[in-house]
């Protein structure tokens, strides 16, 4: 069984480091979505590419007319409607195989509060979740890359036990200030957005 503190990685790493358009575009996901690296953006393609790969190997076993495909499909789209990735209504294979990675990052914890206008920026939303002072429901949730459903969604507020969660706080105070003098281009686009938005 082996060691157990020694963990297989769970990623890809580009087969080229080096490539300046990659690269770039990486820096623009990661200053965008307030990552904190580039092994967390990494993640995602690499949980999108098996979510894809999943998609194409049922695509070419409804062809063959298997009957556990069918069953296997319907539960591939409905994991990815609760998680919020698809649009509600009859997604189909398609819908998968064109999602992108910026469609999963969407729906991390720490973009979610962000695009909630509970936090500044999406690395304050960052800190503020890794220093405990948001829960969903009656759980306070430190991990700023957890994949949020869009029945939790909702349910995202400050922590009871937090000082934020008095209305009052200056912090509090000063980020209604600079939501309210936020011009609407800067504005987080809405939350419904469908797979390949903006």
């Amino acid at each position: 069984m082996g060691d157990p503190k020694f963990l297989r990685r769970t990623y890809d790493t580009p087969k080229h480091p080096w490539e300046a358009g990659r690269m770039a575009e990486e820096r623009k996901l990661l200053e965008k979505y307030g990552l904190k690296n580039k092994q967390e953006l990494w993640k995602a393609q690499s949980n999108l590419r098996r979510i894809r790969g999943q998609a194409r190997e049922l695509q070419a076993r409804l062809r063959a007319g298997q009957p556990q495909a069918q069953r296997e499909t319907a539960l591939l789209l409905a994991r990815l409607t609760r998680l919020g990735v698809l649009p509600v209504g009859n997604p189909s294979i398609d819908d998968v195989l064109a999602l992108t990675t910026e469609d999963l990052l969407r729906r991390r914890f720490e973009w979610v509060v962000f695009h909630r206008n509970l936090a500044p920026t999406p690395r304050g939303a960052r800190q503020w979740i890794v220093h405990g002072h948001l829960s969903i429901g009656d759980h306070r949730v430190t991990r700023p890359g957890y994949l949020v459903a869009s029945a939790e969604e909702a349910l995202i507020a400050y922590s009871p036990t937090s000082p934020l969660s008095d209305d009052d706080h200056a912090t509090r105070a000063a980020l209604r200030e600079r939501l309210n003098a936020r011009p609407v281009a800067e504005a987080p686009p809405p939350s419904d957005v469908g797979p390949g938005g903006a």
